[in-house]
């Protein structure tokens, strides 16, 4: 990617002030905090890392500091989102995800609860912060390995979340889908998995696992629903943002099926990532969109859900030079609900629908969409079977 200097003027300078903020949290090895959520490494599986993070004392709103839904609709910028993730500090043990801890029964408590628990944290030494941002995951604070946990306040658990926990035979999907409908949100249902809350077979998960597995299973829930509505005549073009990632939506009048390209805009040239899937879904990992594809589908999926109406629909992800820090692939699920939650364009015939895509790109961003198009599986698995209807 090329990128101008100033972007990585404005990186170094968050990056600065998030260090220059976290000094304090470096100087306390004990203290008492909201524990605000688990998280789950996955570098040496399995043998993996378990933190709790939480800020360095009680907070009435320390729910903020792990919200991306939240983030999302209140607009929060780049630096906004660094602020609340470095206050976090990350008291670490390390453990086997099929023979965990006797912290985890803490873990659990802590991701079950729809409230942060407050949690009195002794470390072995001080804290270090050392910043790397992650295209997966939020970024994160200062970290110490723990040395002592215990809980300060009482876990609020939901009856319902209580159920699924307490329910051995119940599939794990069954318990994201029925609580996703009871409003808990796909943020709190990847912790809940990622500890081994749920499930016959209950281990511990990598919370960058967890994350794509939460929305794979609430997608695939809700397309099982829009594969019977009727498809949409209309052909539909949405556009929208979020942190400067942008998204073309194109929506063909056919079956539902999915395409997304992603790609940076910069200037005389044009690399992407792509993977799609056919009616029925993939059967394999997307690998070169990896996690955003999971999160953009489960977007389309809810959009359709409630249109009561199903299309094609290839998804084009613009990555500007606003974006200077990757903040996870949450800001994908996001930036696709923020274009859908736009009025769309219609338009009266695929030929008119790409214009404006190839329109929009080179208007928007400078960027000549034709070789992209011509890419497209779905765009052309509809011209083949037009081709064989008419031979």
């Amino acid at each position: 990617m090329i990128i101008r200097s100033t972007t990585y003027k404005e990186k170094e300078r968050i990056l600065n002030a998030a260090l220059l903020r976290a000094k304090p949290l470096l100087q306390k090895e004990e203290f008492t905090g909201s524990g605000v959520a688990p998280f789950i490494g996955r570098i040496g599986y399995p043998h993996v890392n378990v933190g709790f993070l939480s800020p360095q004392q009680t907070e009435e709103n320390a729910w903020k500091h792990d919200a991306p839904r939240h983030w999302a609709n209140t607009n929060l910028r780049i630096p906004d989102v660094v602020n609340f993730r470095t206050a976090l500090v990350n008291s670490k043990f390390q453990t086997n995800v099929k023979h965990p801890d006797k912290f985890i029964s803490l873990a659990q408590e802590l991701a079950l609860s729809s409230k942060p628990v407050d949690i009195d944290v002794s470390l072995q030494k001080k804290p270090t912060l050392s910043l790397t941002p992650d295209q997966y995951t939020a970024p994160m604070g200062p970290n110490a390995k723990l040395k002592k946990i215990t809980l300060a306040s009482t876990p609020k658990i939901s009856t319902r979340v209580q159920k699924y926990f307490d329910d051995t035979d119940a599939l794990a999907s069954e318990a994201l889908t029925k609580l996703y409908s009871h409003d808990i949100d796909e943020n709190s249902l990847s912790r809940m998995l990622s500890v081994g809350a749920f499930g016959k077979q209950r281990k511990l998960v990598p919370t960058r696992w967890s994350i794509t597995a939460t929305d794979d299973i609430l997608a695939n829930n809700k397309l099982e629903k829009v594969r019977d509505l009727p498809i949409n005549s209309d052909f539909l073009a949405y556009f929208g943002d979020y942190l400067g990632n942008y998204y073309l939506l194109l929506c063909l009048p056919r079956e539902w099926s999915y395409e997304l390209f992603e790609l940076y805009v910069q200037p005389n040239k044009l690399e992407f990532s792509t993977d799609y899937e056919g009616h029925f879904g993939r059967t394999n990992y997307a690998e070169q969109c990896a996690g955003g594809y999971y999160t953009v589908r489960l977007a389309l999926a809810e959009h359709l859900e409630e249109l009561k109406k199903q299309h094609t629909i290839i998804a084009i992800r613009f990555i500007t030079n606003e974006y200077v820090l990757p903040l996870g692939v949450w800001v994908t699920r996001e930036a696709t609900r923020k274009a859908l939650s736009n009025k769309p364009i219609k338009f009266s015939s695929k030929e008119l629908l790409l214009t404006y895509a190839k329109n929009i790109a080179k208007k928007k961003f400078g960027i000549e969409l034709e070789p992209l198009l011509e890419k497209s599986k779905l765009i052309k698995e509809k011209q083949e079977k037009i081709n064989k209807f008419f031979t």
